[in-house]
């Protein structure tokens, strides 16, 4: 039996272990299929992205496109270049014109080259030291190619100007038919990468070699892909397109191909991405997208081990609504995004109407070769209201009749036919009509939509031509409309989605809330308990080192020493203490400009010494700089960052000094110690993380930096960190400029000073001292008698109440705020009803409330913290002491 009791249990641990193992293992292929779903999902969104990025790209150069071609058959511009000797009034004659009109349709500049690629005129000609007029460009691919095909188009960083842009040329052409000169319309693409910087991921456009010209991350701006072929690197060289042959490969590496061009890459800048590629045709351009992939990893891991760790229903049915909640959150992103991203586009279809004023007014007779690539319908009429010229496109919206459409037709005949077939609408067709024709005579631009009966929309766009006659365009937008009505739907739909999660959500919000509530209340109130021994034992410390002998050394460095890990300790418990304050809001600021030299000077001095007692050397670099800030916070997150300094600093000097950042002044503390690798510059500003290297018992409990953290985040302020390890470091908060002009205070610090040896001032003084705590009240009877004072009172308010009576009112009376189940504020008017007079009060509390402060102030207290100097004290006691006398 004991053998088949053993074999039993065996067989049930060899079952509970493959258990283990199956568990294991499907816990990876599960969350393996998590990831790559979640993956999938995020290229969908990436595509989609990626797809009206490239929309908005293509929209703005389309919006160009025409212009060089009507630009080219200008009689002037073809007389001037047919010239063999072109003067220079006629050269500035047509500067003059390719001013105007990159005033209208604002492009960066218009040039004119002659048939050996010299500029003879140029929209910028009076911009001195960046002109293109007088510069040869013959060696540059748009002139070239537009010289032998007629056209061309070239990215390029400009030679004259050091702008990069999109060029656009095209072959200016004498009766014969030969090129006798070229038109070039720079695009500058640059702003794009402003949208693409506010747009989620990371977006870049690359050219046929893979070097990369657009980017909404700057640095990345000319690198490569790939290292680029000899034949490559001269042809860059030539033709000088990016100033510089690039020579920085972007490095990544990949992790695995997740099919239909999208990947998943690890960059050093960015991390685990999503790197989706659309082609641009047909600029022979890839724009790319990288989205970064760590919510969606961490979302499908969080899902899988909350599957295989068993999580019952309550555990699930959280993460299902966290879930719910980012889903909830990205798709609002991403509707957002989408509606951005199509309005944006909308409207680059719009002004690329404007366009079409120039082009109309320059274009040939009949159906105009220069209008054939537009994508809206386009007709000109004269003066007189008869057709003049329109492009295919305008024949294929309407379907006339072949032959109907032609040149000196009345536009009337045009209109009367259409309102036959009920395009203009009901009502009286020669009304309609008549309506029509007096706009056309008005010469006033007009734009609106026209639904037909199919269901499509057309929108129509008129402008008056300068020299008489107007222009219409009709743009077939239902697309446009569609997936603005898609949009709407979507957006109402995932509105009602997230009102329905964001109802499930409120009362675990409420909860949350109201347990971080009871965490702050608890360490506020647990620090506050903890410093009351403290202080007591640093009152008895201060009372027993008067009673020490000067001759015993030994016995003195022993309180000195208690007296520095008591501080230590006071200051673990004040860092809580003020992160508890700074998590539940309870911390004021008080905003205000003051001169930042004063503050600056009095830092310098007080860690000067510290330095100093070090072998280090501290500078402080005087300013006249006005800041706007809380006075009292800035000084802590300077004090913090000193502090670091002057700790981890073995040898060498700390700077201290600030320099401007436009509207804001940048206040710096460098150091030469060890510095701090950039993989834990982060992890310093987290509670409890301190670095090694520190010296001694002084290197703190990494708390300050935390505090500096969320101080700088309540007033706003930037906080910036430069380090090398073993170069030093360089710690700084951006603070906004004040006004010089207002006026300013400057706060006094407190100096914590030993208690100077000198006849005491406050003998016979009689003294009260009411508290909570024994140990304390103990403690500073002791340390009263010891300055000479009287002390017929110590103990906690029942007995102060009973020990009251008419007559014997103290001097001074030293008040604890929390009493028990009353406070000092509260029990101190019934004391005075009972002495039958107000003797003079100070607040001595642990407690850190600013209001505390006001209240003393208005009631004309004085206000004291526990953990202050016993100096500070008997500074205190002795000027009120002294004053009501």
């Amino acid at each position: 039996m004991p053998f088949l009791h053993t074999s039993r249990r065996r067989s049930g641990l060899m079952l509970l272990c493959l258990a283990a193992v199956v568990i294991g293992l499907l816990s990876l292929a599960v969350m393996r299929h998590l990831e790559r779903r979640s993956l999938l999902a995020d290229a969908t969104q990436a595509r989609e992205q990626l797809r009206l990025h490239g929309d908005a790209l293509q929209a703005l150069i389309e919006r160009h496109r025409v212009l060089p071609a009507v630009l080219a058959l200008d009689p002037e511009i073809r007389a001037v270049l047919a010239q063999a000797d072109i003067s220079p009034a006629d050269a500035e004659r047509i500067s003059r014109k390719l001013e105007r009109v990159n005033g209208a349709v604002a492009t960066s500049t218009l040039t004119v080259l002659d048939r050996n690629g010299m500029a003879l005129a140029a929209s910028n000609w009076q911009v001195a030291g960046s002109s293109n007029v007088g510069n040869s460009y013959n060696f540059r691919p748009y002139f070239q190619r537009a010289m032998r095909d007629g056209s061309a188009t070239f990215y390029a960083e400009g030679v004259t100007t050091s702008v990069p842009g999109y060029f656009l040329s095209q072959a200016v052409r004498d009766e014969a038919g030969q090129p006798i000169g070229v038109v070039v319309v720079k695009v500058v693409l640059r702003p794009l990468e402003t949208t693409w910087a506010e747009a989620p991921g990371s977006v870049f456009a690359t050219d046929d070699s893979g070097v990369i010209f657009l980017s909404s991350q700057t640095p990345w701006r000319y690198r490569m892909l790939h290292a680029l072929d000899d034949v490559t690197r001269r042809r860059l060289a030539n033709t000088r397109q990016y100033g510089q042959v690039p020579r920085q490969v972007q490095e990544y590496r990949l992790i695995e191909n997740l099919g239909d061009d999208v990947r998943r890459v690890r960059m050093p800048d960015v991390g685990d991405v999503i790197w989706v590629s659309r082609p641009l045709s047909p600029e022979g351009w890839t724009l790319n997208l990288l989205r970064p992939t760590r919510a969606s990893i961490v979302a499908a891991r969080t899902m899988a081990g909350a599957i295989t760790a068993g999580l019952l229903v309550l555990a699930l049915l959280g993460f299902v609504v966290w879930q719910r909640r980012r889903l909830a959150q990205l798709r609002e992103r991403s509707r957002k995004e989408l509606e951005r991203l199509v309005t944006h586009h909308a409207q680059e279809l719009r002004t690329a109407q404007d366009g079409l004023v120039q082009a109309a007014h320059t274009a040939d007779y009949g159906e105009s070769r220069s209008l054939q690539h537009l994508p809206q319908g386009v007709c000109v009429v004269d003066a007189q209201l008869n057709l003049v010229a329109w492009n295919r496109r305008y024949i294929e919206l309407f379907r006339f009749p072949p032959g109907f459409i032609q040149v000196g037709r009345p536009i009337a005949d045009v209109f009367r036919y259409n309102a036959k077939r009920g395009l203009l609408g009901p009502g009286p067709i020669e009304d309609a009509i008549e309506r029509r024709l007096n706009h056309l005579r008005s010469g006033k631009p007009h734009m609106h939509e026209r639904e037909r009966g199919d269901g499509s929309v057309i929108e129509i766009r008129g402008n008056p031509l300068p020299d008489g006659g107007f222009v219409t365009s009709y743009a077939d937008i239902t697309a446009y409309k569609n997936a603005a009505r898609d949009l709407r739907s979507l957006a109402d739909t995932l509105s009602n989605r997230i009102d329905e999660r964001t109802r499930d959500l409120a009362e675990a919000k409420r909860e949350a809330e109201e347990a971080n509530r009871s965490k702050t209340r608890f360490v506020a109130a647990a620090v506050h308990d903890l410093l009351q021994p403290l202080n007591a034992a640093r009152m008895f410390l201060s009372a027993l080192h008067g009673r020490l002998p000067d001759t015993d050394a030994g016995t003195r460095d022993i309180a000195d020493n208690i007296d520095s890990a008591l501080a230590a300790q006071d200051g673990i418990l004040n860092s809580l203490l003020d992160i508890s304050r700074l998590e539940s809001g309870a911390l004021e600021t008080r905003i205000h400009d003051f001169a930042l030299d004063p503050l600056l000077e009095t830092l310098a001095r007080e860690f000067g010494i510290l330095a100093a007692s070090r072998d280090l050397k501290l500078e402080r670099v005087a300013t006249s700089a006005v800041v706007r800030s809380d006075e009292a916070l800035l000084r802590r997150i300077l004090q913090n960052f000193l502090s670091n300094a002057v700790n981890y600093t073995r040898r060498g000097r700390i700077v201290l000094g600030c320099r401007r950042d436009g509207a804001h002044i940048r206040i710096e503390i460098h150091d030469t110690g060890p510095g701090i690798p950039r993989a834990r510059q982060k992890e310093i500003f987290e509670e409890f993380r301190r670095l090694d290297g520190g010296s001694g018992q002084e290197r703190g409990t990494g708390l300050g930096l935390a505090i500096v953290e969320r101080i700088a985040r309540l007033l706003d302020h930037r906080i910036g960190l430069r380090s090398r390890p073993e170069h030093g470091s360089v710690f700084s908060v951006r603070v906004p400029c004040g006004n010089p002009l207002a006026p300013q205070t400057v706060g006094k610090p407190v100096t914590a000073l030993e208690e100077p040896q000198m006849d005491s001032l406050l003998t016979g003084c009689r003294v009260w001292c009411i508290d909570d705590d024994i140990r304390v009240s103990q403690a500073t009877r002791l340390l009263l008698q010891r300055w000479a004072c009287r002390v017929p009172f110590a103990g906690d308010a029942g007995q102060a109440l009973a020990a009251a009576t008419d007559g014997n009112a103290p001097d001074l009376l030293l008040l604890d705020v929390r009493l028990g189940a009353t406070t000092g504020p509260e029990l101190f008017p019934l004391l005075a009803q009972r002495w039958g007079q107000e003797p003079v009060v100070i607040l001595f509390t642990a407690e850190q409330d600013e209001a505390l402060r006001v209240l003393a102030r208005e009631r004309g207290w004085g206000f004291l913290s526990k953990q202050a100097r016993t100096s500070a004290l008997r500074s205190l006691m002795t000027h009120l002491y002294q004053r009501s006398r």
